[in-house]
Protein backbone atom coordinates (compact mmCIF):
# COMPACT_ATOMS: atom_id res chain seq x y z
CA UNK A 1 0.00 0.00 0.00
CA UNK A 2 2.87 2.36 0.80
CA UNK A 3 4.34 1.89 -2.71
CA UNK A 4 1.05 2.86 -4.34
CA UNK A 5 1.10 6.22 -2.53
CA UNK A 6 4.64 6.89 -3.76
CA UNK A 7 3.69 5.94 -7.31
CA UNK A 8 0.69 8.29 -7.19
CA UNK A 9 2.82 11.14 -5.84
CA UNK A 10 5.45 10.61 -8.54
CA UNK A 11 2.81 10.43 -11.28
CA UNK A 12 1.16 13.67 -10.12
CA UNK A 13 4.55 15.40 -9.91
CA UNK A 14 5.45 14.32 -13.44
CA UNK A 15 2.09 15.50 -14.80
CA UNK A 16 2.51 18.88 -13.09
CA UNK A 17 6.02 19.24 -14.50
CA UNK A 18 4.78 18.48 -18.02
CA UNK A 19 1.94 21.00 -17.65
CA UNK A 20 4.35 23.71 -16.50
CA UNK A 21 6.76 23.09 -19.38
CA UNK A 22 3.94 23.21 -21.95
CA UNK A 23 2.55 26.44 -20.51
CA UNK A 24 5.99 28.12 -20.73
CA UNK A 25 6.56 27.10 -24.36
CA UNK A 26 6.02 29.95 -26.82
CA UNK A 27 3.43 29.66 -29.53
CA UNK A 28 5.43 31.16 -32.39
CA UNK A 29 2.35 31.45 -34.62
CA UNK A 30 0.79 33.85 -32.11
CA UNK A 31 4.13 35.61 -31.55
CA UNK A 32 4.59 36.09 -35.31
CA UNK A 33 1.11 37.63 -35.61
CA UNK A 34 1.91 40.01 -32.77
CA UNK A 35 5.25 40.97 -34.30
CA UNK A 36 3.66 41.76 -37.68
CA UNK A 37 1.04 43.87 -35.91
CA UNK A 38 3.68 45.73 -33.85
CA UNK A 39 5.69 46.39 -37.03
CA UNK A 40 2.72 48.25 -38.49
CA UNK A 41 1.04 45.40 -40.33
CA UNK A 42 1.85 43.37 -43.43
CA UNK A 43 1.59 46.40 -45.71
CA UNK A 44 4.31 48.24 -43.77
CA UNK A 45 6.83 45.40 -44.19
CA UNK A 46 8.97 45.61 -47.34
CA UNK A 47 11.14 42.55 -46.60
CA UNK A 48 12.75 40.70 -43.73
CA UNK A 49 15.51 38.22 -43.03
CA UNK A 50 17.27 36.51 -40.16
CA UNK A 51 20.98 36.88 -39.50
CA UNK A 52 22.03 34.71 -36.54
CA UNK A 53 20.14 36.14 -33.57
CA UNK A 54 18.82 39.21 -35.36
CA UNK A 55 15.51 39.66 -37.15
CA UNK A 56 16.16 42.34 -39.77
CA UNK A 57 13.17 44.07 -41.34
CA UNK A 58 12.88 46.89 -43.86
CA UNK A 59 9.76 49.00 -43.43
CA UNK A 60 7.91 51.71 -45.31
CA UNK A 61 7.36 53.71 -42.10
CA UNK A 62 9.28 53.10 -38.86
CA UNK A 63 7.28 55.73 -36.96
CA UNK A 64 4.25 53.45 -36.60
CA UNK A 65 6.27 50.61 -35.06
CA UNK A 66 5.42 49.77 -31.44
CA UNK A 67 8.96 49.25 -30.13
CA UNK A 68 7.85 48.95 -26.51
CA UNK A 69 5.55 46.05 -27.38
CA UNK A 70 8.35 44.36 -29.33
CA UNK A 71 10.61 44.71 -26.29
CA UNK A 72 7.92 43.14 -24.10
CA UNK A 73 7.74 40.21 -26.55
CA UNK A 74 11.29 39.36 -25.55
CA UNK A 75 13.47 41.42 -27.85
CA UNK A 76 16.86 41.95 -26.27
CA UNK A 77 17.46 45.07 -28.31
CA UNK A 78 16.29 47.10 -31.30
CA UNK A 79 18.55 49.09 -33.60
CA UNK A 80 16.98 51.49 -36.11
CA UNK A 81 18.88 52.63 -39.18
CA UNK A 82 16.77 54.69 -41.59
CA UNK A 83 13.88 52.41 -42.63
CA UNK A 84 15.43 49.23 -41.21
CA UNK A 85 15.06 47.64 -37.79
CA UNK A 86 17.45 45.04 -36.42
CA UNK A 87 15.66 43.27 -33.61
CA UNK A 88 17.63 40.88 -31.42
CA UNK A 89 15.44 37.91 -30.53
CA UNK A 90 18.20 35.37 -29.99
CA UNK A 91 17.37 31.82 -31.03
CA UNK A 92 13.69 32.78 -31.51
CA UNK A 93 14.51 34.80 -34.65
CA UNK A 94 14.50 31.81 -36.99
CA UNK A 95 11.21 30.47 -35.63
CA UNK A 96 9.55 33.88 -35.95
CA UNK A 97 10.72 34.23 -39.57
CA UNK A 98 9.40 30.76 -40.40
CA UNK A 99 5.94 31.61 -39.04
CA UNK A 100 5.86 35.06 -40.66
CA UNK A 101 6.69 33.37 -43.99
CA UNK A 102 3.51 31.37 -43.54
CA UNK A 103 1.48 34.54 -42.91
CA UNK A 104 2.54 36.30 -46.13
Amino acid sequence: MEYIQYIIIIAVTVLLAIAIVKSKKKDFHIEANKLVEYLGGKDNIINYEVNKSRFIVNLHNTEIVDKDAIQKMGAQGIVEIENQLKIIFGSDSTQLKKHIDQLK
